[in-house]
């Protein structure tokens, strides 16, 4: 299995050709604001907008959709529960279920803000390929060993996942049923969860020594220059029209 979150950096649209080091400050100040919102008459808003930042990425659903589905499950069944437990005012009730208003719209906030948050990620991770990302979190002033780490964490998480599958296959090929739950199958999940975990700590060794035998950490004898920043007409009325809306949505949410 393979993240290939920027699968779809090939395509032209207007989020593809939005400068990588504006795109990264628009959509955080964007997501930044989405979190802010408390105030559910913002929510219709905060969905128009993000449905129109995906309209304008040219992605396709289903990129979406894919993605979403496990981060979707853990976050609805962590406050899934707010309906239920939540409030005082009743909508609804049989038997021992009572669902009230205040959790509903607790839940309907916490979704909306998710999914707003989510989206607007992953149109930023998208809509460009991650390595120019990473410069340009490099360029805006993020130290050398973040991005540096950043990028081995996305290049070994792939990895990882490949050798949990291939330990998943051979135990299955020796009669392992996945599905059942029992003591023998913790056990072996157990000893599937350490015997990756070593792994992962000695592959993270041996690329640090790779490293380090290729001169890595080692300052150069003269500074290279500095590339020099530049802004385009089309990113910076791009940035200007993110930086609104973010400070639109932020300025009602205290005003209002």
């Amino acid at each position: 299995m393979k993240l290939a979150i920027d699968q779809y950096a090939h395509l032209s649209s207007p989020i593809h050709r939005w400068d990588a080091r504006y795109k990264l400050i628009g959509l955080l100040t964007l997501i930044f604001a989405f979190a802010f919102v408390e105030d559910l008459r913002l929510v219709p808003v905060m969905l128009l907008v993000v449905v129109g930042l995906y309209w304008l990425s040219r992605l396709p659903l289903e990129f979406l959709t894919t993605r979403l589905q496990y981060p979707g499950i853990f976050i609805l069944a962590m406050v899934g529960i707010l309906p239920f437990l939540s409030g005082e005012t009743v909508l609804w009730r049989m038997g021992f279920l009572t669902i009230r208003q205040e959790g509903s719209l607790a839940l309907i906030l916490v979704l909306s803000r998710f999914l707003a948050i989510f989206t607007t990620g992953l149109v930023l991770c998208g809509t460009g390929s991650f390595i120019r990302l990473v410069k340009a979190m490099r360029s805006l002033g993020l130290s050398r060993i973040l991005t540096d780490m950043i990028l081995l964490v996305y290049r070994y998480l792939t990895e990882l996942s490949y050798q949990l599958t291939t330990m998943q296959h051979a135990t299955q090929l020796r009669g392992f049923q996945p599905l059942k739950l029992n003591r023998r199958n913790l056990e072996i999940y157990a000893a599937l969860a350490g015997s990756l975990l070593v792994r992962s700590y000695h592959q993270s060794q041996e690329v640090y020594q790779a490293m380090q035998l290729r001169g890595y950490g080692v300052t150069p004898g003269s500074a290279q220059a500095q590339s020099r920043v530049t802004l385009d007409t089309y990113s910076a009325i791009a940035l200007l029209i993110t930086l609104g809306v973010s400070i639109g949505l932020i300025g009602f949410e205290v005003l209002a």
